[in-house]
């Protein structure tokens, strides 16, 4: 790849690290259903910008309007809400760490989707590291019982995780829609179903502090409406293993501002559980096999 690839596979990762940040800003004030509908609400306003500004055309047919919608439903609005839930029982950091499983939960939905892609033995064997990693993360609450929450909270970045693989194999059905009307659409769908649900489970928001509405803002605009444009645009040039290697950044940005912005701890154990999460990934990617001289078939 390209140092200019690179670099925005690095931005796009930071920039979703932050987002734990604003999420966990956010919660001070808001409910979850509120702070992921107001996300999607702001991304899909700036991504409408981008759409115009860019002179993209509108679909034609009101079917694939609904189909975007409602894969925007299960890919951005509740996710977007359970982790920004979890985290009102975990740190931001561990939260960031369980979403880093996205890539190996992917590799399990591909193997049985119908027409994915089938896991080979270097996948399988990232699969079972993932687990094991997720397994770590987990000890502590097993160790302390779940009373607290946190088995909870877990279980539930574990679910956002799983829909997010979902939602990558049924995104391959729309692969001649262009990549600015999907995110587009997607985010509009995503906004016209959360917004109903937060005013009816939360009611309207009540903002008190300046910082609460610079974090939904930057949630919005920037690790959502900006981060997902350049990943549509990138993801046909490099492809989805590369692009995956954001969720490296990712992890470490959301510690480190959780530890040095909002005081978390994050435990030995829970490094641990990063590394070998990690590990994972890197054997789903099949270059470390290839540097070891193992050869992994493309």
């Amino acid at each position: 790849m390209s140092t200019r690839d690179w670099a925005l596979i690095i931005f796009v990762g930071s920039i979703w690290g932050c987002s734990f940040l604003f999420n966990a800003v956010l919660i001070r004030e808001l409910g979850p259903v509120t702070v992921a509908a107001g996300r999607v609400t702001i991304a899909a306003v700036a991504s409408w910008a981008v759409f115009f500004v860019l002179r993209k055309p509108l679909l034609r047919s009101p079917k694939l309007y609904f189909q975007l919608g409602l894969l925007g439903v299960f890919s951005y609005a509740i996710p977007f809400t359970l982790f920004p839930l979890s985290q009102s029982y975990i740190p931001s950091g561990l939260t960031a760490i369980i979403n880093a499983l996205t890539p190996i939960m992917t590799v399990i939905v591909s193997h049985f989707w119908l027409g994915g892609e089938k896991a080979r033995y270097n996948k399988a064997m990232g699969v079972v590291a993932g687990f094991a990693g997720a397994a770590l993360l987990a000890s502590p609450a097993l160790a302390a019982g779940s009373g607290n929450g946190q088995l909870w909270a877990i279980g539930a970045c574990l679910i956002a995780t799983v829909l997010y693989a979902i939602t990558l194999n049924v995104a391959r059905s729309f692969r001649d829609v262009e990549p600015t009307t999907i995110a587009t659409v997607a985010l509009t769908g995503a906004a016209l179903a959360s917004v109903p649900v937060a005013l009816v489970a939360e009611g309207l928001p009540h903002i008190e502090h300046a910082e609460t509405w610079a974090a939904w803002i930057a949630l919005g605009v920037f690790s959502t409406a900006l981060t997902f444009q350049i990943m549509y645009r990138v993801l046909p040039r490099i492809g989805a293993t590369n692009f995956a290697s954001n969720t490296f950044v990712t992890p470490v940005v959301a510690i480190l501002l959780g530890m040095g912005l909002l005081g978390e701890t994050i435990l030995p154990v829970h490094v641990a559980g990063m590394a070998v999460i990690f590990l994972g990934l890197l054997l789903i990617d099949g270059r470390i096999l290839n540097f070891w001289g193992r050869r992994v078939p493309a």
